[in-house]
C-alpha cells in the first residue's frame, strides 16, 4: 500500500512538486487509454462510439478547464468534421446551446463537482444530449452522470493552482481529437499511431527539459514580480496556453494579468504596454507545418514591433530560435514537436513562471486567498 506524502519534501512547496510530478502524470494518463502506437478499445470503445455520433460539440468548462477545452476545440476542428463551441460553464445553462441545438456537451472538471459544470452537465442530461465528462476524480458526480466518463491519472493535487491536472486534460483532450480523426475517416491509421509514438515520447522530453525551465522561470520571475500587470499573448492553440499563463499568475502571485490572441495586442491592449507592463509572448512553432510557421512569422514580426515601442517582453521559443532571442528580453527555450504537444509542454515553463512570482512576492503558493479546489456554490 503506497503511503500519502505529508509534505512537499524535498521542495519547498506542494505547487513546485506537481509541476515536478507532471511527466509521471501524463505517462499514467497515456497509458490508461493507448498500448503501443494503437488505442487501448477496452478503454476508449465507449469514446469511439460516443464521438462516431457527434458532428457538433459544446463544451462547458469554467478556469483552466476551459482553457484546456479552448485548446481541445482547435484539435478537433483540425483533426475531424466536428464543429466545437466553448461556453463558460457558468453561462452555458442560460445559452440556447442547451435547449436549441442537438449537439453533444462535454464537461470538464479536475475535481468533477465544480457546480456550475455540474449543473450544464445536468441540464443537457435532462435535455437527452449526449454528454461525455473529463474528470480526474473517479467516482465524482460528473464521472457518475455523464453518458460517458474518462478519467485523468494525475493523482490527488494539493496545491489550489492547477499544474498536473491541467496538462493531464490537454494530454486526454489530444486523445480525443486524434481518436475522433480516426472515427471519422480524416486522419489514416499510420496517422493516428505516428502521433499516440510523439505523445509516448512526450514525459521524457518533458522531463529532461524540467530543471533548465525551472532556472529560467526563478530567473525572470523578477521581472515579472515587480510588475503592475502582464500581457500573455499567443496565437491559435498558444492563445489557450497565454489564458491560462495569465490565470495562473493571476491566482498564484496576486498579478493582474490577461491572455490575448497575439493579434488582438493592437486592438486596445496595446495601450497598457509599458515599463511596468511587460508582455509574455508564446513564440513556438511546429518546424515543417506551414500554417504554425506563418504564425510563428506574425508573433515574431508582433515581438519586434512591441521591443522597438520600448516593451519588456519575456519569450517561449524554440531552442536554438536565434530570431527570438534577439528580439525578445529574455527566453525560455522549449524543445521543437508538433505544434499540439508543444503547447502542452510550454505550459510548464509558465506555470513555473507563476510559482517563482508568487515566492517573489510572498504569496502563499499552495492556497492563495480567496480560492478553493472546487467550486462547490455558483
Amino acid at each position: 500500500m503506497t503511503t500519502e506524502l505529508a509534505t512537499p519534501h524535498p521542495y519547498a512547496h506542494w505547487m513546485l512538486r506537481e509541476i515536478h510530478e507532471q511527466p509521471d502524470t501524463l505517462r499514467a494518463t497515456l497509458q490508461r487509454y493507448v498500448e503501443g502506437d494503437a488505442f487501448r478499445e477496452d478503454a476508449i470503445a465507449p469514446l469511439r462510439a460516443w464521438l462516431r455520433a457527434q458532428t457538433h460539440l459544446v463544451f462547458a468548462a469554467s478556469g483552466s478547464s476551459r482553457h484546456a477545452s479552448l485548446f481541445a476545440e482547435v484539435r478537433i476542428e483540425e483533426t475531424s468534421p466536428i464543429a466545437v463551441d466553448v461556453e463558460y460553464a457558468s453561462e452555458t445553462i442560460y445559452s440556447a446551446a442547451m435547449t436549441h441545438q442537438r449537439a453533444g456537451v462535454m464537461v470538464v472538471s479536475q475535481s468533477g463537482e465544480t457546480a456550475d459544470t455540474l449543473a450544464a452537465l445536468r441540464e443537457a442530461n435532462a435535455a437527452g444530449r449526449p454528454t461525455l465528462a473529463i474528470t480526474n476524480v473517479a467516482g465524482s458526480s460528473m464521472d457518475r452522470e455523464a453518458g460517458v466518463s474518462l478519467v485523468t491519472a494525475a493523482g490527488r493535487e494539493r496545491a489550489i493552482p492547477a499544474t498536473k491536472s491541467f496538462t493531464a486534460q490537454l494530454l486526454l483532450l489530444e486523445l480525443v481529437a486524434v481518436l475522433a480523426g480516426e472515427t471519422h475517416g480524416t486522419m489514416s491509421g499510420d496517422e493516428v499511431a505516428a502521433r499516440l509514438r510523439a505523445l509516448a515520447a512526450l514525459p521524457a522530453a518533458i522531463a529532461a527539459q524540467l530543471q533548465d525551465w525551472q532556472a529560467s522561470a526563478q530567473h525572470m520571475a523578477t521581472a515579472l514580480g515587480d510588475a503592475a500587470s502582464v500581457l500573455f499573448v499567443g496565437r491559435s492553440l498558444h492563445y489557450a496556453m497565454a489564458r491560462e499563463g495569465a490565470l495562473k499568475l493571476k491566482e498564484s502571485a496576486y498579478l493582474p494579468a490577461e491572455g490575448y490572441p497575439s493579434g488582438e495586442l493592437k486592438h486596445g491592449p496595446n495601450a497598457l504596454v509599458g515599463k511596468d507592463a511587460p508582455l509574455v509572448m508564446l513564440a513556438t512553432r511546429e518546424p515543417g507545418n506551414a500554417a504554425s510557421e506563418l504564425r510563428y512569422s506574425r508573433v515574431l514580426q508582433l515581438m519586434r514591433e512591441m521591443r522597438a515601442q520600448g516593451a519588456t517582453i519575456l519569450a517561449i521559443a524554440n531552442k536554438g530560435d536565434a530570431d527570438v532571442l534577439a528580439a525578445a528580453t529574455a527566453t525560455i527555450t522549449v524543445l521543437p514537436a508538433a505544434e499540439a504537444l508543444m503547447a502542452i509542454g510550454e505550459v510548464i515553463p509558465l506555470q513555473m513562471l507563476s510559482y517563482f512570482v508568487a515566492v517573489h512576492r510572498g504569496v502563499d503558493v499552495d492556497a492563495p486567498r480567496n480560492l478553493v479546489k472546487a467550486v462547490v456554490t455558483e
